[in-house]
């Protein structure tokens, strides 16, 4: 018996030994709660007991200890809520690690907050949220942070689409929002979504799978649901032929590290992300021991697998175990305003906790170097680093790939795809792309529909062509079969509401972008001229222009020209009539003489020759100005005689029949526009009818012009170029678009391509096509106002004020005698004006006799 105590008594000193612990230290106690009796529970469970073992071995200096209390939640919430109170109530623990799952946590977490106690948890959902509860610490990482992972692999092979099938339950569809982002930030979208039931029987799964595979869009899948859900499911898929070639499946973690064997053997060629866990010699090693003691423990599990959630529980414990050790929680008594008594699941009898109000903030901002890596907990939530990307190929995953914040996806990612095969999946899912195009009966130049013996629809005109040939210049494009589907319509709005009913893909034709459509769809940038334009007779327009020669210049300029032709005239007459014969004679004929002279030098024509120097300068500079005012005149008229265009409906009389296109666009407008009130309309469904109405004019059935948008007017001149016309855009409209669904990235991509052929001239060549070169349709131009010749009229008015100047200058000077004799103002005034209008060869012989004669007497 004494030997018994004595080899009893060793063998506890060489288990504190070789446990590294501190016989004194203070026993601290903390709450384990896992779903025993899954692999994944009994992972966490012996992770959880090596990292205690590991840290104190470490640590053996250490002051306290922290000693595990295992509950086993039985995968039942309300199983995990009763242990967490009885772990509070009657073990008084300072913190639970757990529960593992979502569901569970929820309401312990809420438990955790009331009694003021840290709850350190691995479920990744986004409901749990470390900012709304002050005591909850995610040791793992929130499922949303691999969102820009997946939507960077998405965009790594090109595709646009992808399908999202999700678990049912809070846990599987939160990261619909965040991929849904994330992809829409790759340029590509989510463009259907399904969720599966837990609880779904084979055959039901089956089923939805079977009616997923009818509406594919796409063969792109991304899948996030946890294993147990995820086995079944992809079992399915492979009885449903969708693991094979052409499909592309994406898996989210944590059902990418949490896969096994039977899965596996289901899920050949998928791809997934998850947590990049550095291969260190230190994990190697304890990879190695955890086997050991994970079969020692569980022998009826033949293959035990350690994935990276079990690495996070083992750094997550060190950081509870080293945030104790810091505030020294083994404070007694542990909780406050405890009461005594009471049931073992009285949560009003617990109280609060003396040492978590300090230690929560310890675990909640932790870092070290963990097996996981850097190990970092900021703001209660584990921080993520860098994803792998895996492939899966026989029994187990290849890695094939990483993806960083900084980096992107790291390298060309070598996959074997279902089907094994290793040229990566279009994306495309083989079934045709939906095509909704309007019988148009009215213009077919637009779109024509045909259909075969076998009724399969034929589509040719403007629009079609334009469609396609934005569809070949996609990388995609020939992998995009299309299925045009006819729809005899009156109005398209209805048209394009098949779209949002799922009827149809997208609709091609001439159908206008508007405000109420885009609510529905989303339309393309404009393959057309916008606006809403009128149509008129070019003889109409003739007409009405027969004081057209006098449009080039404005009424301000043309009177600016008459008052220098006078203002020049006077000065040449002043600067040559005492001189010149020519500008001589009675007055009158001086007059007619200086008219004629002024208003000659218009056409260049006059033939009166100058004598003085300074009229010369005048004369010069004032045919300078003629030459410029006319050789704008004449090209300004030029291009009014060729547009022959007005500029506003005011060319109509009030009451006469305005024409339009009944139940189009425009009869919504016309109707509703205070501009047509004053006038009658008049409804004609044809190119022939809109040209007959204009032929007979608005009394005699027809219509004074002709209302429309810009492409069905085009469409008209084209054909009669040379008896119509097209009057300014009168209302301004968004122009033809091609409608897809909402969100639908072909959008994006027509859209490029549209702008493309504007640029590289295609979309030229497919409108002189259909409809002729626009060679009618320029814009009018406006008479040149005065404002525009300033300087020149400036220049004139200076030039002759100079001569006159110095003409006056020098007849003064000459008649200085006169000045500087001692006769009256009056007098002196009337022999200037003798001496001015007279000869100067023989008027200044007779002025100077008779002041001779008056200063005599």
């Amino acid at each position: 018996m004494p030997i018994s105590k004595l080899t009893f008594f060793i063998f506890l000193l060489l288990f504190h030994f070789a446990n590294g612990s501190n016989a004194t230290a203070a026993k601290v106690d903390v709450g384990i709660i896992l779903d025993l009796q899954t692999p994944l529970g009994k992972m966490y469970k012996t992770c959880i007991s090596m990292a205690i073992e590991d840290f104190y071995f470490k640590n053996s200096n250490y002051s306290t200890v922290i000693v595990p209390h295992f509950k086993d939640s039985s995968k039942d919430v309300v199983s995990a809520a009763s242990a967490a109170i009885d772990l509070l109530k009657n073990t008084q623990v300072v913190a639970i690690w757990g529960p593992q799952t979502s569901i569970q946590a929820d309401f312990v977490i809420e438990i955790g907050d009331k009694v003021e106690v840290p709850i350190v948890s691995p479920a990744t959902s986004l409901s749990l949220s470390p900012h709304e509860s002050p005591y909850l610490i995610r040791s793992s990482w929130c499922f949303a942070f691999q969102a820009k992972a997946i939507a960077a692999v998405v965009k790594n092979f090109g595709w646009r689409e992808v399908f999202f099938i999700y678990e049912d339950t809070k846990y599987g569809s939160g990261l619909v929002q965040f991929l849904a982002e994330e992809l829409l930030n790759s340029n590509s979208f989510v463009s259907s979504r399904n969720a599966v039931s837990p609880s779904a029987e084979n055959d039901e799964i089956l089923q939805q799978l079977n009616e997923i595979k009818k509406k594919l869009q796409a063969k792109v899948f991304v899948v996030h649901m946890l294993p147990s859900l995820a086995s079944r499911f992809f079992q399915m898929a492979k009885e449903a032929g969708m693991m094979s070639k052409g499909y592309a499946w994406i898996v989210a973690d944590p059902l990418t590290s949490l896969l096994d064997s039977e899965g596996i053997e289901a899920m050949q060629g998928v791809i997934g992300v998850k947590a990049y866990i550095p291969k260190s010699d230190e994990v190697i090693s304890f990879v190695r021991r955890w086997k050991k003691r994970f079969y020692e423990e569980n022998p009826e599990i033949e293959r035990p697998e350690l994935n990276v959630f079990g690495l996070w529980a083992y750094d997550s414990i060190a950081a509870v175990a080293e945030s104790v050790e810091r505030v020294r929680a083994d404070a007694s008594p542990r909780f406050k305003n405890m009461a005594r008594g009471g049931g073992s699941i009285d949560l009003e009898a617990i109280g609060t906790s003396n040492s978590g109000p300090k230690l929560a903030p310890l675990i909640r901002n932790f870092m070290s170097k963990g097996l996981s890596g850097d190990y970092n907990i900021s703001d209660g939530q584990l921080q993520p680093s860098e994803f792998e990307i895996v492939n899966v190929i026989g029994n187990g995953v290849n890695t094939v790939g990483f993806w960083t914040v900084q980096n992107g996806v790291s390298k060309d990612l070598a996959i074997i795809w279902p089907g094994k095969t290793t040229i990566a999946p279009n994306g495309l899912s083989g079934s045709k792309l939906r095509v909704g195009v309007p019988i148009n009966r009215t213009f077919d130049e637009f779109v024509k529909v045909e259909k075969d013996e076998d009724g399969v629809v034929k589509a040719t005109g403007f629009c079609i062509d334009v469609f396609e040939e934005a569809l070949q210049s996609l990388a995609y494009g020939d992998g995009l079969a299309i299925e045009y589907i006819a729809f005899e319509v009156e109005n398209y709005d209805d048209l394009v509401y098949q779209i949002f009913l799922q009827n149809i893909d997208a609709v091609v034709g001439d159908v206008t972008i508007t405000s109420n459509r885009s609510k529905l769809v989303d339309f393309t940038v404009p393959y057309t001229e916008p606006g809403v334009a009128m149509l008129v007779l070019t003889t109409d327009i003739k007409t009405k222009n027969a004081w057209i020669f006098m449009k080039p210049l404005t009424l301000g300029l043309w009177l600016t020209i008459g008052a220098f032709c006078i203002f020049t005239g006077f000065v040449v007459w002043v600067l040559e009539h005492r001189e010149n014969t020519a500008f001589a004679g009675p007055a009158m004929q001086q007059l007619g003489t200086t008219l004629w002279f002024s208003f000659s030098t218009l056409v260049f024509s006059h033939k009166e020759n100058v004598t003085s120097n300074l009229t010369r300068f005048v004369v010069i500079v004032w045919l300078f100005v003629v030459l410029v005012l006319t050789s704008s005149y004449n090209a300004n008229l030029t291009s009014m005689l060729t547009v022959q265009q007005l500029k506003s409906i005011d060319m109509i009389k009030k009451g006469e029949y305005i024409g339009h296109k009944n139940g189009s666009l425009i009869t919504g407008f016309l109707k509703g526009s205070a501009v047509f009130n004053n006038y009658n309309l008049r409804y004609f469904g044809t190119i022939e009818q809109y040209e007959d109405a204009l032929s007979k004019g608005s009394r005699n059935g027809g219509a004074a012009a002709i209302v429309d948008e810009i492409p069905y007017l085009k469409l008209v001149l084209g054909k009669h170029c040379d008896k119509y016309t097209m009057i300014d855009p009168i209302y301004k409209t968004s122009g033809f678009g091609f409608a897809f669904r909402k969100g639908s990235p072909l959008v994006g991509d027509v859209s490029i391509a549209i702008l493309e052929m504007k640029e590289n001239g295609k979309m030229d060549l497919i409108t002189r096509r259909w409809f002729g070169a626009q060679v009618c349709c320029a814009d009018g131009l406006e008479g040149l106002g005065p404002d525009r010749f300033t300087g020149l009229f400036l220049i004139a008015g200076v030039s002759s004020s100079m001569a006159l100047a110095a003409f006056f200058s020098e007849f003064f000077y000459e008649n200085r005698d006169i000045l500087a004799s001692s006769a009256s103002v009056k007098e002196k005034l009337q022999s200037l004006a003798r001496a001015f209008v007279e000869r100067k060869d023989e008027g200044l012989t007779t002025v100077g006799i008779e002041m001779q004669e008056a200063n005599n007497s």
